[in-house]
């Protein structure tokens, strides 16, 4: 066996959060995605986006149906040290989640990105100090190989990898999601802290990863012209001011009617804030003994 070891030789991993944790937050994180409006191209509250065959119920029911699976990812991490072995035990935890995912709704491809962006954070997170830590340890399970993956599969995003010579969602993850950690959550962070509401905050957010990211799922779609719109369109909203402005939100939802008339729909960028969202959520220990150490320092 192979295994690269984050501790003393063959040290079983102490999950410091319990699975059932794990997997609520990171159905929580998929479903409050889901559910924020507007974003341009994708679904919402308002309907498919760009997408004629999905809609805001599916993907919610979608979500619910990878909770097992979360847990089985988190459950297992827990205890296995990282290697070879738990690598292809998250790979063949991945592929029962993706088939229970297409048996719900219907064959309709709704969080397979997803799934592999959060269940590599998942079982990172079970064994991790913070976000930063939490995204060495997916990038180290990402990079490891899993021989039991079915030969002449290759997913659109892949293909559309190769073709055009970005990094995509693999690269990503062996990257440490450097969307997640240097983009979204700063700018989740600031935009709070300059007051906005918490969905303007997401949809800004969104929109800078848009701005920036080599979306493999709009590649895939409309190429490098299609990417161009995409990049350049979350680019004006953000110069606009962002979503919670008049001038930004009408731009917004310029983008959003002419990626729906494009058929383009920013999923990768999509799967990253959910990551993100996720990241966000977990009540990492330095965290919560750092706010312990404000309330103490209160009471004084």
């Amino acid at each position: 066996m192979i295994v690269i070891s984050t501790g003393p030789p063959a040290r079983a991993r102490r999950s410091k959060l319990s699975a059932a944790l794990l997997a609520d937050m990171a159905v929580r994180a998929l479903r409050e995605e889901a559910q924020l409006s507007p974003k341009p191209g994708l679904v919402d509250r308002r309907g498919g986006g760009a997408h004629d065959d999905m809609d805001l119920p599916l993907l919610l029911a979608s979500a619910e149906a990878l909770r097992p699976t979360f847990w089985s990812i988190a459950d297992v991490a827990g205890r296995m040290a990282v290697g070879v072995e738990l690598r292809e035990e998250l790979g063949r935890l991945g592929r029962v989640g993706e088939a229970t995912m297409l048996r719900i709704t219907r064959g309709v491809n709704t969080h397979r990105g997803a799934l592999w962006t959060l269940g590599l954070l998942v079982a990172a997170a079970a064994d991790a100090d913070d976000e930063r830590e939490a995204a060495r340890h997916a990038a180290r399970l990402a990079t490891l190989p899993d021989r039991h993956v079915p030969p002449g599969v290759v997913s659109h995003g892949e293909r559309a990898r190769q073709r055009y010579g970005v990094r995509g969602a693999r690269s990503e993850a062996e990257a440490a999601f450097p969307h997640v950690v240097e983009v979204a959550l700063p700018r989740l962070r600031r935009a709070r802290t300059a007051g906005l509401a918490e969905e303007v905050a997401r949809l800004d957010t969104l929109l800078e990863v848009m701005s920036l990211l080599d979306d493999t799922c709009v590649l895939h779609r409309g190429g490098l012209e299609g990417l161009r719109i995409v990049r350049s369109g979350a680019e004006r909203v953000l110069a606009e001011g962002g979503a919670g402005t008049d001038s930004g939100h009408a731009t917004l939802i310029e983008l959003d009617e002419r990626l729906q008339a494009r058929r383009l729909s920013p999923g990768g960028s999509a799967d990253l804030l959910s990551a993100a969202l996720f990241l966000d959520m977990v009540p990492w220990p330095e965290h919560v003994a750092r706010a312990e150490r404000k309330v103490l320092a209160c009471k004084r």
